[in-house]
């Protein structure tokens, strides 16, 4: 049976304590500070510049800014550059915000949840677990070699590089690919 990203957390959260974090992990050379929001911290990455450009873009810094609970699969600047040459300085045309903020909010989940709950979810759905985005995208995670990758609706498949980096407003996972909606 199915379960949406939304009932999984639910379910977890009132079965479960959510583990202490010891300190939260360095991204792009900057701290990152539980105490702050997922803009507060994606501004000092020095990683997550790119990101950081098409939110501003999108119009997307007071949703991200907001109360949450927000999961944000993040992609660094390297991913970014991974798409083909032009698609970024395309996407930021203010003609494109919408298909900008459509590829954006497919990395946004209302929920937070950590590696250990999305592990636990993909074992539950017998190795592979369909996610609900706030874009109305699916994206699907699935274990490998311990970590985590997430596929998007175009059978691409992107890495958490870094986990677990708690936010005020919830959590960033790190990955290494743009997650794309069907176009």
């Amino acid at each position: 049976m199915k379960t949406t990203f939304r009932i999984a957390i639910a379910a977890l959260a009132l079965g479960t304590a959510l583990p202490a974090f010891a300190e939260n992990p360095m991204v792009g050379g900057a701290a990152m500070y539980d105490t702050k929001n997922i803009v507060e911290n994606a501004v000092n990455s020095a990683d997550h510049t790119t990101l950081v450009a098409a939110v501003k873009a999108a119009g997307l810094v007071d949703t991200l800014a907001g109360e949450g609970p927000f999961t944000v699969f993040a992609p660094t600047n390297d991913a970014f550059a991974k798409l083909p040459a032009g698609t970024v300085e395309n996407l930021l045309k203010p003609e494109n915000k919408d298909m900008l903020t459509k590829i954006l909010t497919c990395h946004v989940v209302a929920a937070k949840a950590n590696s250990e709950m999305v592990k636990a979810m993909i074992q539950q759905d017998g190795g592979k677990h369909e996610i609900d985005t706030v874009g109305g995208c699916k994206l699907w995670a699935k274990s490998e070699g311990g970590g985590v990758m997430i596929g998007d609706e175009q059978g691409n498949w992107a890495t958490v590089t870094i986990a677990d980096v708690m936010q005020s407003n919830g959590v960033i996972h790190v990955i290494d690919t743009v997650l794309l909606p069907k176009m």
